[in-house]
Protein backbone atom coordinates (compact mmCIF):
# COMPACT_ATOMS: atom_id res chain seq x y z
CA UNK A 1 0.00 0.00 0.00
CA UNK A 2 3.05 2.20 1.11
CA UNK A 3 4.52 1.31 -2.31
CA UNK A 4 1.61 2.18 -4.45
CA UNK A 5 0.50 5.37 -2.80
CA UNK A 6 4.18 6.54 -3.50
CA UNK A 7 3.92 5.71 -7.00
CA UNK A 8 0.93 7.95 -7.21
CA UNK A 9 2.55 10.87 -5.17
CA UNK A 10 4.57 12.52 -8.22
CA UNK A 11 0.90 12.11 -10.34
CA UNK A 12 -0.92 13.86 -7.88
CA UNK A 13 1.55 16.74 -7.73
CA UNK A 14 2.05 17.00 -11.43
CA UNK A 15 -1.76 17.24 -11.46
CA UNK A 16 -1.60 19.78 -8.53
CA UNK A 17 0.76 21.88 -10.73
CA UNK A 18 -1.02 21.88 -13.61
CA UNK A 19 -3.91 22.96 -12.52
CA UNK A 20 -2.44 25.36 -11.15
CA UNK A 21 -1.07 26.82 -14.24
CA UNK A 22 -4.08 26.47 -15.90
CA UNK A 23 -5.78 28.88 -13.35
CA UNK A 24 -2.65 31.17 -13.44
CA UNK A 25 -2.99 31.32 -17.51
CA UNK A 26 -7.12 32.24 -16.84
CA UNK A 27 -6.51 35.00 -14.36
CA UNK A 28 -3.85 36.40 -16.95
CA UNK A 29 -5.85 36.28 -19.99
CA UNK A 30 -9.59 37.15 -18.06
CA UNK A 31 -8.22 41.18 -18.52
CA UNK A 32 -7.75 40.25 -22.31
CA UNK A 33 -10.75 38.59 -22.97
CA UNK A 34 -12.60 41.03 -21.10
CA UNK A 35 -10.87 43.92 -23.28
CA UNK A 36 -11.85 41.97 -26.53
CA UNK A 37 -15.37 41.62 -25.53
CA UNK A 38 -16.08 45.08 -24.23
CA UNK A 39 -15.12 46.64 -27.27
CA UNK A 40 -17.90 45.30 -29.44
CA UNK A 41 -20.27 47.18 -26.56
CA UNK A 42 -22.54 50.02 -26.94
CA UNK A 43 -21.67 52.96 -24.87
CA UNK A 44 -24.62 52.25 -22.79
CA UNK A 45 -23.50 48.49 -21.94
CA UNK A 46 -19.77 48.81 -22.16
CA UNK A 47 -19.87 49.06 -17.61
CA UNK A 48 -22.81 46.52 -17.58
CA UNK A 49 -20.43 44.18 -15.81
CA UNK A 50 -21.30 41.09 -18.44
CA UNK A 51 -18.54 39.27 -19.47
CA UNK A 52 -20.30 39.09 -22.98
CA UNK A 53 -22.08 41.81 -24.89
CA UNK A 54 -25.97 42.12 -25.15
CA UNK A 55 -26.12 43.96 -27.91
CA UNK A 56 -23.46 43.46 -30.46
CA UNK A 57 -21.83 46.34 -32.69
CA UNK A 58 -18.91 47.14 -34.46
CA UNK A 59 -19.34 50.82 -34.43
CA UNK A 60 -17.22 51.27 -32.17
CA UNK A 61 -14.09 50.03 -34.78
CA UNK A 62 -15.58 51.91 -37.25
CA UNK A 63 -15.53 55.38 -35.23
CA UNK A 64 -11.54 54.75 -34.40
CA UNK A 65 -10.94 54.20 -37.61
CA UNK A 66 -13.05 57.01 -39.49
CA UNK A 67 -13.08 59.99 -37.01
CA UNK A 68 -9.83 60.02 -35.67
CA UNK A 69 -6.05 59.27 -37.42
CA UNK A 70 -5.87 56.08 -35.82
CA UNK A 71 -4.34 54.61 -38.75
CA UNK A 72 -1.68 57.19 -38.95
CA UNK A 73 -1.22 56.58 -34.78
CA UNK A 74 -0.44 53.02 -35.66
CA UNK A 75 1.80 54.05 -37.98
CA UNK A 76 4.18 56.23 -36.03
CA UNK A 77 3.67 53.53 -33.60
CA UNK A 78 5.12 51.15 -35.59
CA UNK A 79 7.98 53.27 -37.10
CA UNK A 80 8.98 54.46 -33.89
CA UNK A 81 9.22 51.09 -32.08
CA UNK A 82 10.80 49.27 -35.36
CA UNK A 83 13.73 51.77 -36.24
CA UNK A 84 14.18 51.91 -32.06
CA UNK A 85 14.27 47.90 -32.23
CA UNK A 86 17.05 47.42 -35.53
CA UNK A 87 19.02 50.32 -33.92
CA UNK A 88 19.14 48.71 -30.63
CA UNK A 89 19.78 45.15 -31.40
CA UNK A 90 23.30 46.34 -33.03
CA UNK A 91 24.92 48.82 -30.59
CA UNK A 92 23.99 46.26 -27.77
CA UNK A 93 25.19 43.26 -29.51
CA UNK A 94 28.59 45.09 -30.43
CA UNK A 95 28.88 46.15 -26.95
CA UNK A 96 27.87 43.16 -25.37
CA UNK A 97 30.23 41.75 -27.76
CA UNK A 98 33.20 43.77 -26.56
CA UNK A 99 32.08 43.23 -23.11
CA UNK A 100 32.05 39.81 -23.00
CA UNK A 101 34.94 38.37 -25.46
CA UNK A 102 37.76 41.38 -26.05
CA UNK A 103 40.06 42.27 -23.35
CA UNK A 104 40.70 46.07 -22.35
CA UNK A 105 41.45 47.98 -19.40
CA UNK A 106 38.55 49.16 -17.63
CA UNK A 107 36.05 46.87 -19.35
CA UNK A 108 34.48 45.43 -15.94
CA UNK A 109 34.12 49.19 -14.36
CA UNK A 110 32.24 49.99 -17.92
CA UNK A 111 29.73 47.26 -17.67
CA UNK A 112 29.17 48.22 -14.00
CA UNK A 113 28.13 51.29 -14.70
CA UNK A 114 26.08 50.30 -17.47
CA UNK A 115 24.39 47.82 -15.63
CA UNK A 116 23.89 50.06 -12.51
CA UNK A 117 22.00 52.25 -14.64
CA UNK A 118 18.79 49.75 -14.00
CA UNK A 119 18.60 51.20 -10.53
CA UNK A 120 18.01 54.59 -12.02
CA UNK A 121 13.73 54.81 -12.93
CA UNK A 122 12.57 57.01 -16.39
CA UNK A 123 10.73 59.68 -13.99
CA UNK A 124 13.68 60.48 -12.56
CA UNK A 125 15.77 61.16 -16.32
CA UNK A 126 12.74 62.93 -17.36
CA UNK A 127 13.30 66.03 -16.80
CA UNK A 128 17.36 65.98 -18.07
CA UNK A 129 16.25 64.19 -20.55
CA UNK A 130 13.49 66.63 -21.58
CA UNK A 131 16.18 69.47 -21.06
CA UNK A 132 18.96 67.82 -23.21
CA UNK A 133 16.33 67.06 -26.47
CA UNK A 134 15.40 70.82 -25.98
CA UNK A 135 18.55 71.79 -26.21
CA UNK A 136 19.34 69.97 -29.06
CA UNK A 137 16.21 70.82 -31.33
CA UNK A 138 14.75 66.54 -31.01
CA UNK A 139 11.81 67.82 -29.61
CA UNK A 140 8.31 67.19 -31.93
CA UNK A 141 10.40 64.98 -34.10
CA UNK A 142 11.19 61.46 -34.96
CA UNK A 143 14.56 61.79 -33.77
CA UNK A 144 13.65 62.91 -30.40
CA UNK A 145 11.47 59.75 -30.05
CA UNK A 146 13.79 57.21 -31.34
CA UNK A 147 17.46 58.41 -30.10
CA UNK A 148 16.71 58.43 -26.04
CA UNK A 149 15.02 55.40 -26.19
CA UNK A 150 17.88 53.23 -28.12
CA UNK A 151 19.84 52.91 -25.04
CA UNK A 152 19.20 49.79 -22.64
CA UNK A 153 21.07 48.16 -20.15
CA UNK A 154 19.09 45.19 -20.01
CA UNK A 155 19.72 44.24 -24.03
CA UNK A 156 23.57 44.78 -23.32
CA UNK A 157 23.51 42.73 -19.57
CA UNK A 158 21.19 40.09 -21.59
CA UNK A 159 23.49 39.70 -24.68
CA UNK A 160 26.99 39.65 -22.53
CA UNK A 161 25.61 36.65 -20.74
CA UNK A 162 24.56 35.01 -23.52
CA UNK A 163 28.12 35.72 -25.40
CA UNK A 164 29.46 34.70 -22.41
CA UNK A 165 28.92 30.59 -23.10
CA UNK A 166 30.34 31.17 -26.44
CA UNK A 167 33.38 28.64 -27.02
CA UNK A 168 36.65 30.36 -27.90
CA UNK A 169 38.08 28.12 -30.23
CA UNK A 170 35.39 29.38 -32.69
CA UNK A 171 36.91 32.59 -32.33
CA UNK A 172 40.41 31.81 -32.44
CA UNK A 173 39.88 29.41 -35.40
CA UNK A 174 38.66 32.38 -37.40
CA UNK A 175 41.17 34.43 -35.94
CA UNK A 176 43.87 32.01 -37.33
CA UNK A 177 41.85 32.00 -40.64
CA UNK A 178 42.48 35.77 -40.61
CA UNK A 179 39.28 37.08 -39.85
CA UNK A 180 39.56 40.33 -37.43
CA UNK A 181 37.38 41.16 -34.15
CA UNK A 182 34.83 42.44 -36.77
CA UNK A 183 34.42 39.78 -39.09
CA UNK A 184 34.15 37.27 -35.99
CA UNK A 185 31.43 39.55 -34.68
CA UNK A 186 29.50 40.11 -38.12
CA UNK A 187 30.17 36.37 -39.77
CA UNK A 188 30.01 34.27 -36.64
CA UNK A 189 29.11 35.83 -33.37
CA UNK A 190 25.52 38.00 -34.68
CA UNK A 191 24.49 34.48 -36.83
CA UNK A 192 25.01 32.62 -33.59
CA UNK A 193 22.64 35.00 -31.48
CA UNK A 194 19.48 34.95 -33.03
CA UNK A 195 17.55 33.04 -30.04
CA UNK A 196 18.04 35.94 -27.58
CA UNK A 197 17.88 38.42 -30.62
CA UNK A 198 14.94 37.59 -31.69
CA UNK A 199 13.75 37.73 -28.21
CA UNK A 200 15.01 40.99 -27.38
CA UNK A 201 13.20 42.23 -30.74
CA UNK A 202 10.37 41.32 -29.26
CA UNK A 203 11.19 43.11 -26.05
CA UNK A 204 11.88 46.13 -27.14
CA UNK A 205 9.13 46.62 -30.16
CA UNK A 206 6.37 46.12 -27.20
CA UNK A 207 8.27 48.38 -24.90
CA UNK A 208 8.48 51.26 -27.66
CA UNK A 209 5.07 50.07 -28.91
CA UNK A 210 3.38 50.84 -25.95
CA UNK A 211 5.60 53.74 -24.55
CA UNK A 212 3.63 56.84 -23.13
CA UNK A 213 5.19 58.86 -20.24
CA UNK A 214 7.93 60.39 -22.95
CA UNK A 215 6.11 60.47 -26.28
CA UNK A 216 3.84 62.36 -24.53
CA UNK A 217 7.16 65.01 -23.00
CA UNK A 218 8.63 64.75 -26.04
CA UNK A 219 5.97 65.43 -29.02
CA UNK A 220 2.70 67.74 -29.34
CA UNK A 221 2.59 67.52 -32.76
CA UNK A 222 -0.60 65.50 -34.06
CA UNK A 223 0.83 64.04 -36.82
CA UNK A 224 3.20 62.42 -34.48
CA UNK A 225 1.07 61.05 -31.76
CA UNK A 226 1.83 57.39 -31.18
CA UNK A 227 -0.94 54.88 -30.45
CA UNK A 228 -0.76 55.19 -26.71
CA UNK A 229 -0.99 58.57 -26.51
CA UNK A 230 -4.21 58.64 -29.63
CA UNK A 231 -6.22 56.17 -26.92
CA UNK A 232 -5.63 58.48 -24.54
CA UNK A 233 -7.36 61.02 -26.45
CA UNK A 234 -10.37 59.54 -25.93
CA UNK A 235 -10.67 60.30 -22.76
CA UNK A 236 -11.52 64.18 -22.01
CA UNK A 237 -12.03 65.85 -18.20
CA UNK A 238 -15.13 64.81 -17.18
CA UNK A 239 -15.71 61.84 -18.96
CA UNK A 240 -14.50 58.61 -20.56
CA UNK A 241 -15.72 56.98 -24.02
CA UNK A 242 -14.52 53.70 -23.03
CA UNK A 243 -16.19 51.69 -25.45
CA UNK A 244 -13.86 53.49 -27.85
CA UNK A 245 -10.98 52.96 -25.85
CA UNK A 246 -11.20 49.78 -25.54
CA UNK A 247 -12.07 49.35 -29.59
CA UNK A 248 -8.36 50.96 -29.79
CA UNK A 249 -6.67 49.37 -27.11
CA UNK A 250 -7.72 46.10 -28.95
CA UNK A 251 -6.77 46.98 -31.94
CA UNK A 252 -3.28 48.14 -30.80
CA UNK A 253 -2.80 44.69 -28.73
CA UNK A 254 -3.31 42.51 -31.38
CA UNK A 255 0.33 42.79 -33.24
CA UNK A 256 1.47 42.54 -30.05
CA UNK A 257 0.19 39.62 -29.29
CA UNK A 258 0.69 38.08 -32.50
CA UNK A 259 4.59 38.55 -32.36
CA UNK A 260 4.42 37.46 -28.91
CA UNK A 261 3.10 33.86 -30.02
CA UNK A 262 5.16 34.10 -33.21
CA UNK A 263 8.21 34.56 -30.79
CA UNK A 264 7.64 32.06 -27.92
CA UNK A 265 9.71 29.35 -28.61
CA UNK A 266 12.77 32.40 -29.06
CA UNK A 267 12.47 33.77 -25.54
CA UNK A 268 12.07 30.84 -23.55
CA UNK A 269 15.17 29.67 -25.55
CA UNK A 270 17.35 32.84 -24.86
CA UNK A 271 16.30 33.31 -21.39
CA UNK A 272 17.24 29.16 -20.69
CA UNK A 273 20.75 30.02 -22.40
CA UNK A 274 21.33 33.50 -20.94
CA UNK A 275 21.74 32.85 -17.34
CA UNK A 276 24.61 34.27 -15.39
CA UNK A 277 27.53 32.42 -15.98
Amino acid sequence: MTAKATARKPVSSRTAFTALAVLLSLVSVFPVFWMVTSAFKTRATVNDGNPLPTDFTVQNFVYVFTEVPFVRYLWNSFFVAAVITVVALLFHSMAAYALARLRFPGREVVFTLIFSTLLITAPVVLIPLFLVARELNLLNSYAGLIIPAIFNAFGIFLLRQFYLGFPREIEEAAIVDGCGHWRVYWNIVLPMSKPVLSALAVFFFLANWNAFIWPLVAVNDPDLTLVQLGISSFMTEYNSNWNYILAAATIAALPMLALFFAFQRQIVESIRTSGIK
